[in-house]
């Protein structure tokens, strides 16, 4: 704490500090001129802030003189790379400030970044559930909610811009990365994604945190779509997140865009993000990216390609632009376009109010992670995230005295944290095995036993291990670094015997058989994938050996994607997909299967029921795909819901603001639950351009047992457009007939109505309307 006051009464010797001077533009011009070449460079590059602390945490002068005389543009992963408590790194950050404003020519402070996919990365910091399950919640005010306390906690320990959200629309089942995305819908992902950054940046980057769209554009099962797909369905997240929130920075994907590595490709980077959507942020690579761009051999070049394709910014170390005064004095990179990615940098730092009299740039406040508050948020996401897929009945469990609790991932952490929590990212990075407990993950045991009713016991056996052999393979693509033999071929030791025989001799005298299984940290993640889509190891045998003692199994999957478990599902009492579900996934679980919550998840992808590798989604047909076994937009409850009374606008203008569907809603079951109504469009002719269905609203409604409410959703006729590009990008509303599709999944069409849109086709450069809007009551 001993440098923050002085830090905060520095006064950055800029006369663009100049409170009477508002206009950023002339700021950031007066600011460039200013500076040197070699500042200039700086501005662009990052380095990790360990590397100037002594082992006693101590900043280094001698070493910042060394290494960042001329100041240094960005800090990476500030907050992940040691066990660090947060006042401790507040403390460290504010050293770094203060030594760049006082000891550099300009004076300008740096911008920390961290992840924050499930909460910030960094020790103590709450973990909520991954993207995947929380998409499955249909609920974008809890994503806001969570990142709004993220943001809070962040910015405090002196952060200032983020690496997320993750908004890739992933479309192959096998994507090792899958579960950091919102899923195979543009839609959904788009308006969870937009809710992230709402969250994040509070409206206002001087005191909010930046968020950071990626892996812009097509990672993950998108890249080679065609163009309309592509502009239609998976620019949609990035695009409403940079038009509708001001999303002022952008990561290019590792994967190659019409045979261009996205760092380098200029036809994504400028006229589809620039000159097309209107973007004025910065553009800052993935981790490595720029290395891997093929063909090119010298740094210098790479740079070149980078920079010349719209890329602003190297991380993680900037050893690529480290060389671009090279490339600019040989010819490849002009000294405009060297200025361009300058002056988002700095535009960026003034809009996060980096050179106000009194800059924000951490708190002086002592920091506490994990609150209460964070906690309760984090068990509100999971218990909304875990999707009951099949249940005979079994669930809730009543009467059951004697519950067997078994699976590899039954009493372990490593069910409930997902990659780039930091857990996972010290697991698989740090190779830190000890200790990681921080802050408590409630495991599915754990949770378990604390909420059981009484009257029942618990036993535990493992039962069997993840896998028996390393799995976990190499996929090309990703940062270069985890290519590391060691850090790619090792398996989880659980610390506990697997002793089948034990497990299936409790199961033998057991009511009923929780069986967890799944993934964990080192068979899905960036780089981390697998032998197939079945469960890992000996799993399914040992289910089905469970299976075969006649006592009823519920079947509990974690992971980070969809497993093919179609040769013992038919087979269990139940069936549910909980994901990751964030350091209150053990209680959460334990909820719903208790019944003290009823389950009302719905799936935000098709769950496959075999081996899929290529890119499938629902809205391609409405016939079933006979790959799936539970479509998109499916999850059971614990009671029964009723759809009834549809009321839709019968005919609007091309031109007009509104159509209004308006539909009821009832619980006639016996117990409390939530239903997500969701809302489609189909085409009613063949040529009108459209997908043959598409989520384009929904709504969660909260019903006491017997009770009705009324669902009404404004939707907009720019929803029911089309992308074309003749010369000209468009995006064209036409007239024509459309079905409008009430539903409790993409195949569970419940109510159905035709709406007529009139009058002369409308054209327009860009959709100005996204999103429907919905209300109940």
């Amino acid at each position: 704490m001993k440098k923050i006051a002085a830090i905060m009464c520095a006064t950055v010797a800029l006369t663009s500090c100049n409170d009477k001077v508002a206009d950023i533009d002339t700021q950031v011009n007066e600011l460039y001129d200013r500076m040197s070449q070699e500042e200039r460079i700086a501005q662009l590059k990052s380095c990790y802030m360990d590397d100037l602390f002594d082992e006693n945490g101590v900043l280094d002068s001698a070493k910042c003189a060394e290494m960042i005389p001329n100041g240094i543009g960005h800090f990476s992963q500030y907050a992940s790379q040691k066990p660090t408590d947060a006042n401790v790194l507040r403390d460290r950050v504010a050293a770094m400030q203060e030594w760049l404003i006082n000891n550099t020519p300009n004076g300008i402070p740096a911008l920390f970044h961290e992840e924050v996919l499930s909460g910030i990365n960094t020790r103590d910091a709450t973990i909520y559930p991954q993207q995947i399950g929380q998409a499955c919640s249909f609920n974008p005010e809890l994503a806001e909610l969570k990142t709004r306390q993220t943001a809070t906690a962040l910015r405090k320990m002196g952060g200032l811009l983020s690496l997320s959200p993750m908004v890739d629309v992933c479309r192959n089942p096998s994507f090792n990365r899958l579960e950091e995305s919102y899923g195979e819908d543009g839609y959904l992902s788009a308006v969870m994604g937009t809710a992230f950054v709402r969250g994040l940046q509070q409206g206002d980057l001087k005191k909010g945190v930046g968020a950071c769209s990626k892996h812009y554009l097509g990672y993950g099962g998108g890249g080679d779509a065609d163009e309309k797909e592509l502009m239609e369905e998976i620019l949609l997240p990035h695009e409403t997140m940079i038009r509708l929130e001001g999303s002022k920075a952008l990561m290019p994907g590792y994967h190659a865009y019409k045979g261009t590595n996205c760092v380098a490709n200029s036809e994504i980077l400028q006229d589809i993000l620039r000159d097309y959507l209107g973007f004025d942020g910065m553009v800052v690579s993935d981790y490595t990216a720029i290395d891997q761009i093929p063909g090119l051999e010298s740094r210098a070049e790479k740079a070149a390609a980078a920079i010349n394709a719209g890329n602003d910014v190297d991380f993680p170390h900037g050893a690529n632009y480290a060389y671009l005064q090279e490339a600019i004095d040989n010819g490849t990179v002009k000294p405009e376009t060297l200025e361009r990615a300058v002056k988002n940098v700095l535009r960026y730092k003034f809009l996060a109010g980096m050179f106000d009299k009194d800059p924000y740039l951490y708190s002086t406040e002592t920091i506490t992670l994990d609150s209460p508050e964070e906690r309760q948020t984090a068990y509100d996401i999971a218990s909304q995230s875990v999707v009951l897929l099949e249940n005979n009945g079994i669930l809730p469990l009543k009467d059951k005295k004697n519950i067997l609790v078994t699976g590899p991932n039954a009493n372990s952490m490593w069910a409930m944290c997902g990659d780039y929590s930091f857990p996972a990212m010290s697991y698989f990075w740090k190779k830190v095995t000890d200790d990681l407990d921080h802050p408590h993950v409630v495991k599915l045991l754990e949770g378990m036993e604390s909420r059981k009713p009484d009257g029942v016991d618990i036993s535990y056996s493992r039962g069997c291990d993840w896998t028996e052999d390393i799995e976990t393979k190499y996929t090309v693509g990703g940062d270069e670094r985890a290519w590391e033999y060691e850090i790619l071929h090792r398996k989880v030791d659980s610390g506990e015997k697997a002793d089948k025989a034990e497990a299936l001799r409790m199961a033998r005298n057991a009511d009923v058989i929780i069986a967890a299984v799944g993934e964990n940290v080192m068979l899905c993640g960036e780089n981390r994938d697998r032998q197939g889509l079945r469960l890992p190891g000996k799993q399914e045998q040992f289910v089905k050996e469970l299976l075969a003692t006649g006592k009823p199994v519920v079947l509990v999957v974690f992971g980070g994607r969809a497993q093919v478990i179609s040769d013992i599902a038919d087979r269990c009492a139940a069936v549910i997909q909980a994901w990751y579900p964030g350091e209150e996934g053990g209680n959460a679980v334990a909820d719903i299967l208790y019944g003290n919550i009823s389950p009302s998840a719905k799936l935000s992808v098709s769950y496959p029921n075999t081996e899929v590798y290529e890119p499938i989604c629902y809205n391609r047909s409405t016939e079933k795909d006979q790959r799936v076994a539970w479509e998109f937009g499916h999850g059971l409850s614990y009671t029964t819901f009723d759809y009834y009374n549809l009321t839709v606008d019968k005919s609007a203008a091309t031109s007009t603001d509104s159509i209004v569907v308006s539909f009821d809603v009832k619980n006639t079951g016996a117990v409390k639950g939530d239903e997500i109504a969701q809302l489609y469009i189909s085409p009613v002719d063949d040529d009108q351009n459209l997908r043959p269905i598409q989520l384009q609203g929904f709504a969660r409604v909260s019903l006491n047992p017997g009770e009705t409410k009324r669902v009404t959703v404004k939707l907009h006729p720019e929803q029911m457009g089309y992308y074309s590009n003749e010369g000209a990008r468009r995006w064209n509303i036409a007239p024509g007939r459309f079905l409008v599709k009430v539903g409790a999944s993409s195949t569970d069409i419940r109510l159905q109505d035709e709406v007529t849109l009139t009058g002369a086709k409308v054209e327009k450069p860009l959709r100005e309307v996204y999103f429907s809007k919905s209300s109940v009551k």
